[in-house]
């Protein structure tokens, strides 16, 4: 073929692009929302949840003065919850550093709270053209088999080397953005995990593992990880048609959502000690309602739910701030934890 590879890349890209909200977007804040939300989620779970949470926070300092609370029940449901706050955390770093506009420069862009390399080089290239390579999975999965390169790219060293290796060819490019932007594509649509669609990629001719057939070997996967099974069990306590939710705590996982007041605990006397400890009721005559099961990046959580009939005591504040009696009303506006709105969306329609 006489284009290069590069050429090639970009002439297919601005061919088979898909059209995205956020694509063309004249407000670089929007772009680095969509770019937070795919992190680790895919296009299509991300498109509405971008439109509303744009909807709702339209700009920077709107996100910035938003409560917490707010910018977390807008993202319930996405998962990694630790990327709304961070949003937000460096979307008020911007407004009292950077005179709310978003630093231009991938450098700078990657001191943000949740911004890291990739991301960073993804909002320089497509919002303000720094010629800044990209090196997310799918850009590394293309460039392993392309290349024949058999590195580890879950490791930081392998994904700097492929960075260095494409910086000559992104600054060639008249647009980076496109240059970025046609990589992540060809990766989310032609050169997939599995069963890649190699008759239809712009890059087959030259490329290491389609001209070998080893497509099956790249990029270099590492040893699969046990995942934990972590059990855990909650209860559904009603007075006067109101549901009883408590508030997680602190910072960490799931920090700031509501859900039924439980925990670990292997026993219905075990449950029913830790609801005592957690709330100051008693409660008694429970049966299982469900189980419900959720994966998180490092384990795999089991709930067990139970349904009570009998409750009594009154509620000691005092032992965990965040107690509270929930109508319907409260359950839609509060964030709740996803598998708690689940199980709890099962046994409220029976």
């Amino acid at each position: 073929m006489s284009q290069r590879w590069d050429q090639r890349l970009l002439a297919w890209y601005a061919a088979q692009r898909r059209v995205l909200p956020w694509r063309g977007h004249p407000d670089p804040y929007a772009v680095w929302v969509s770019e937070i939300m795919l992190q680790q989620t895919q296009v299509a779970v991300v498109i509405p949840f971008f439109e509303r949470f744009l909807e709702c926070f339209p700009s920077l300092a709107a996100l910035a003065a938003a409560p917490e609370a707010e910018v977390l029940k807008r993202w319930e449901g996405l998962g990694y919850y630790s990327r709304a706050r961070h949003l937000q955390a460096a979307a008020r770093e911007v407004a009292a550093r950077f005179g709310g506009s978003l630093p231009q420069r991938a450098e700078e862009l990657a001191g943000l709270p949740g911004i890291g390399p990739y991301t960073a080089a993804a909002i320089a290239s497509i919002c303000f053209g720094e010629a800044t390579p990209v090196v997310d999975g799918n850009v590394a999965r293309v460039f392993a088999r392309f290349l024949g390169w058999r590195d580890d790219f879950h490791q930081p060293a392998a994904r700097r080397k492929l960075a260095a290796w494409l910086t000559p060819q992104i600054e060639r490019a008249a647009v980076p953005g496109d240059f970025n932007q046609a990589m992540m594509e060809l990766g989310a649509l032609v050169c997939l995990p599995r069963a890649p669609d190699c008759a239809t990629c712009p890059l087959a001719d030259t490329c290491h593992a389609c001209t070998t057939g080893s497509q099956a070997d790249f990029p270099r996967r590492p040893a699969r990880r046990v995942v934990p099974l972590r059990r855990a069990a909650a209860v559904m306590m009603r007075r006067r048609g109101r549901l009883l939710l408590a508030k997680r705590q602190g910072r960490g996982l799931l920090g700031g959502f509501w859900e039924l007041p439980g925990g670990s605990a292997s026993s219905v006397r075990s449950v029913a000690a830790l609801v005592r400890e957690q709330t100051g009721l008693a409660i008694g005559g429970l049966a299982r309602a469900g189980v419900w099961e959720q994966t998180f990046s490092h384990f795999r959580l089991e709930l067990t739910i139970y349904a009570c009939s009998q409750v009594s005591g009154c509620l000691a504040l005092e032992k965990r701030a965040g107690l509270r009696w929930t109508c319907a009303a409260d359950r839609e506006r509060l964030p709740l934890v996803t598998l708690h709105r689940r199980a709890l969306a099962a046994q409220l329609r029976r």
